[in-house]
């Protein structure tokens, strides 16, 4: 009975573990560095003994939670917002606030910590969200949201809604972990460009990029598929010198 508790107590003071290599953009598993507000997904081992998951009670409440299978997340010494937790995979918010530079990442699962492991932060560092067949998942607001995929493509002409997430500050600022209840626009609006076959399209035909209202943690571009654009183009999103990665198709007809 003694060595069945201390089994138990061993097993029980394992302690998360990850590298920094472990963490990737929830949206394409793309590596760093991220931006305030990523869905990031953190992979290892020991990071929770059960599964939980954030709900729609949550989101009704209006903010994410900060601990969920009684485990937290860390960013320097700020809990961060968690959207899923299990014993291998932890898909977590980037604080709002947070600045560029090198920041430290901890798991605490009951008391007990994982290594501080360092990320990368830059102002944005986009990333769009992925569907079977190497699709950018996408809607088509002229045929009421409809999903686009490779049965069901868009047109040229058609307005096509496409998630990310890494787009960076709002204005209005974007609380942490908090659900958008209205439109924000990037604040980096400037320097950014939908690019279809590796080129920039007409800055006219983008119509919003911002915070999806209903959410925490997803961006969504609203924009118009030129008439150029050919049937499933690469599609890409880049803010200044960050920019998403290659190979992803937009379903267009």
């Amino acid at each position: 009975m003694v060595a069945g508790v201390a089994l138990c107590g061993n097993l029980w003071a394992q302690a998360p573990y990850y590298t920094t290599a472990s963490i990737v953009n929830a949206s394409d598993y793309s590596p760093g560095p991220f931006a305030p507000s990523s869905v990031l997904s953190l992979f290892g081992t020991n990071l929770a003994w059960t599964t939980e998951a954030s709900t729609a009670e949550n989101l009704a409440a209006g903010s994410l939670p900060n601990q969920l299978a009684a485990v937290r997340v860390y960013v320097d010494i700020e809990p961060v917002p968690l959207l899923y937790v299990s014993p291998t995979q932890i898909n977590f918010l980037v604080p709002s606030d947070q600045i560029p530079g090198d920041v430290t990442v901890t798991v605490v699962r009951q008391g007990v910590n994982g290594p501080p492991v360092t990320i990368t932060l830059v102002d944005a560092a986009p990333a769009l969200f992925v569907m079977e067949g190497g699709y950018a998942i996408a809607q088509d607001w002229n045929t009421g949201y409809t999903l686009m995929t490779a049965d069901v493509p868009a047109h040229a002409g058609d307005i096509a809604i496409l998630y990310a997430t890494g787009l960076g500050h709002t204005n209005p600022p974007w609380a942490s972990g908090a659900v958008a209840q209205s439109a924000a626009y990037i604040t980096s609006m400037a320097s950014f460009q939908v690019l279809l076959n590796g080129a920039a399209i007409d800055p006219r035909l983008v119509l919003y990029a911002g915070v999806a209202p209903g959410y925490s943690g997803l961006y969504q571009i609203n924009f118009t598929i030129p008439s150029d654009a050919g049937a499933n183009p690469e599609i890409r999103v880049q803010i200044g010198k960050q920019i998403s990665i290659s190979s992803l198709k937009l379903p267009v007809e």
